[in-house]
């Protein structure tokens, strides 16, 4: 296993807490599923195994893997799957990562070529690359991108309070109340407006904040000293970061593509709900931002499976995540793919991973 690639979310149970043929027949029964979907039965196993057992034998082990919690039978099938703890310990200790082919890789870089495009756009079109190379719903968060702006306007919406509206180049308006001096005249708003206009015109907030409250501070603006007071309150509210627990969901945005991929292997109604489920947790959008954030917290690809996060506990699913970073190396974003808990994960992680890169390159 290619350890670079993939970093562990959890481990109760190691690899290592298995014998040399109890660990071959529970290796061969996960690819197996993973491959076919199905419930594995000890005729299949022995078919595959390289070790002479019979299906007796294997049966037997089978019993005891699932005693250890790693293996199930599902309803009154006489095959067994891997439970959530079993997968876990596969995808950590057992799983081996292949490479993408040269056509791959031409695929996923002539997909996020930038030529030209708004940046947001080569992003949603990562994830749109993604779910489609994967046959899952690709999942991508970004760091907000901060807008030049083209006009700024200050409205009285009651005393003491007044509503900051800033238009952007792009034709974006962002509106945020601030605090104003009881009694301040139309006229200071008007003035306070017309100076920011001037100040921040095809600059964003954060380029020229500094330069604006210097001027403040060293009485270079020409203000009165209400207006004055007022400029540094709007720069004060509008450069100001959400508290702590909206933060990562304000400071985001969240792009998801090809759910209607999951619909692919629904057989049974037990899957139609599942799928349900999973569309509902994919609209709660703050909890899956937090949940792919965690994916930011090192190098590597993340996976996490079923209930090992509370958001898609009862839809049974599974997200790889890596993080992708920019020119400095700052991680700035996480790209990623959502489906069942049966993945190809040998194929699906490299494709994320290498995703990841490209998006960093192109920041680059």
């Amino acid at each position: 296993m290619d350890t670079r690639s993939v970093k562990p979310v959890s481990a109760d149970f190691a690899v290592a807490d298995l014998s040399s043929r109890p660990r071959e027949v529970f290796r061969h029964l996960v690819e197996a599923y993973l491959g076919a979907g199905e419930p594995v039965g000890s005729r299949t196993l022995s078919q595959r195994l390289p070790l002479t057992l019979s299906p007796a034998s294997i049966r037997n082990i089978m019993a005891d893997l699932e005693k250890m919690g790693l293996i199930y039978a599902p309803h009154t099938s006489a095959g067994r799957v891997p439970t959530e703890r079993g997968l876990r310990l596969f995808v950590d200790g057992m799983l081996q990562i292949g490479d993408l082919t040269s056509d791959e890789r031409s695929t996923i870089e002539e997909r996020l070529s930038a030529s030209g495009r708004p940046f947001e756009d080569v992003l949603a079109q990562a994830a749109s690359s993604l779910s489609g190379l994967s046959r899952c719903a690709g999942l991508l968060v970004a760091e907000k991108q901060e807008v030049a702006l083209r006009h700024v306007e200050f409205v009285n919406v009651s005393p003491g309070k007044a509503l900051a509206v800033l238009v952007g180049v792009d034709g974006s308006v962002e509106n945020r109340l601030i605090d104003t001096p009881l009694g301040l005249p139309p006229s200071a708003l008007t003035e306070a407006a017309n100076y920011l206009s001037a100040k921040l015109a095809g600059r964003t907030l954060d380029a020229a904040r500094g330069e604006i409250l210097k001027e403040i501070e060293e009485q270079r603006a020409e203000l009165d000293t209400l207006t004055a007071q007022i400029v540094a309150e709007g720069i004060a509210t509008l450069s100001a970061r959400p508290r702590e627990g909206n933060a990562a969901a304000a400071d985001r945005i969240l792009i998801v593509r090809g759910a209607s991929n999951l619909l692919d292997d629904v057989e049974a109604a037990s899957d139609l709900q599942r799928v349900r489920t999973l569309f509902d947790d994919i609209e709660r959008k703050n909890d899956l931002i937090a949940l792919l954030e965690v994916a930011r917290a090192g190098e590597g690809v993340r996976v996490f499976i079923g209930s090992e996060n509370k958001l898609f506990s009862l839809s049974g699913s599974s997200v790889v995540a890596a993080p992708y970073a920019d020119a400095k190396g700052k991680v700035v974003g996480v790209i990623g793919i959502i489906g069942p808990t049966r993945l190809n994960y040998a194929r699906i992680v490299p494709m994320v991973d290498y995703t990841a890169r490209v998006i960093g390159r192109l920041l680059a």
